[in-house]
């Protein structure tokens, strides 16, 4: 999703209008995240970017988009950009710890107790 919204509009209450774009960024994640996921795919992911424009947009964590509106409408801003890429995502096995680093309970640490 890339998209400019306006936060004024004609005849309507700027609250309302914020409320609208939240609603409609919040739906587009709630969709997307419905989708069948492909074969080796764990998880959807986002690549985020937001900023008055397009040629400003910089790129932010998920979690950030909606804060963000929220600031840029505090602002006073006309209009926000805001694009949500959907991405593959696929999780990192954790590291294995080895044995050699775990010390044994009844072994001496040289800590005083």
């Amino acid at each position: 999703m890339r998209k400019t919204y306006p936060l004024q509009a004609e005849g309507r209450h700027p609250d309302r209008v914020l409320d609208a774009v939240k609603h409609d960024v919040r739906k587009y994640l709630k969709r997307e995240r419905r989708r069948p996921l492909p074969e080796g795919v764990d998880f959807w992911d986002f690549a985020c970017r937001f900023g008055l424009s397009a040629e400003v947009a910089e790129t932010v964590h998920l979690s950030a988009v909606i804060a963000s509106i929220d600031a840029a409408a505090k602002e006073q801003a006309t209009q926000v950009y805001v694009e949500i890429i959907t991405i593959h995502g696929k999780r990192q096995p954790r590291p294995l710890v080895p044995s050699d680093d775990v010390v044994p309970d009844d072994e001496e640490d040289d800590l005083p107790e």
